[in-house]
């Protein structure tokens, strides 16, 4: 049974023969834990992107602060501070009916780096921990679900102003992305994907 997938995808992806390929990327790159790379990421991040939603509303809001103001504290936990706000508590109050939460890292610096990541939120006020954290309010503490690298491609190069590579051209042709070439995926392309046949992938990539 799938843990990254609900009947929503499951009907989408058997809609558009996108299930092997789903399964496939489950199987070789959703983790439970915390590889050395991803801790990296997540403490060297000036900002992350939230998911939350409760009662039939969906937020997303960007989360900023100093180089590691996101601390990993187990091998699938982690916590950040939630600093002073606009005191409509939108992901906080989501978080407090519903604890469901996706966060999102990404590096614009061209690094090609996204890290997703599911889990369950719960609001911590312990005054020993905020008084150590300057400007905290409160904590949230994360226990992380699901712990899924995927692909990049589409991310920006803003510290260069340059766009992704692998933006559509004109022509409505795009330059494959590296992860479609590896031995478990190229075969089990979906059977309308436009790299599945014609140039090799090697070849595009130069």
């Amino acid at each position: 049974m799938s843990r990254l997938f609900h009947t929503g995808n499951r009907a989408l992806q058997d809609r558009f023969d996108g299930r092997r390929v789903a399964d496939a990327l489950e199987a070789r790159r959703r983790r439970d834990t915390f590889l050395p790379e991803h801790v990296a990421m997540i403490e060297a991040a000036p900002f992350f992107f939230l998911a939350t939603a409760a009662e039939g509303i969906a937020d997303c809001s960007f989360k900023g602060g100093p180089p590691g103001f996101v601390r990993v504290t187990g091998p699938a936990e982690l916590e950040f501070p939630d600093y002073d706000g606009n005191s409509m508590y939108l992901s906080l109050g989501n978080i407090a009916l519903a604890p469901a939460v996706g966060l999102l890292f990404m590096a614009f610096d061209g690094r090609s780096l996204r890290l997703r990541l599911r889990g369950q939120a719960v609001l911590v006020e312990d005054p020993d921990r905020l008084a150590a954290i300057p400007g905290a309010r409160r904590l949230v503490r994360v226990a992380v679900t699901d712990i899924f690298p995927n692909c990049p491609r589409y991310i920006p190069d803003l510290a260069a102003g340059e766009p992704s590579a692998y933006l559509p051209r004109p022509d409505g042709s795009q330059v494959p992305p590296e992860w479609k070439s590896r031995d478990y995926i190229r075969p089990i392309l979906p059977a309308d994907d436009p790299h599945r046949s014609g140039p090799g992938i090697a070849e595009h990539l130069g």
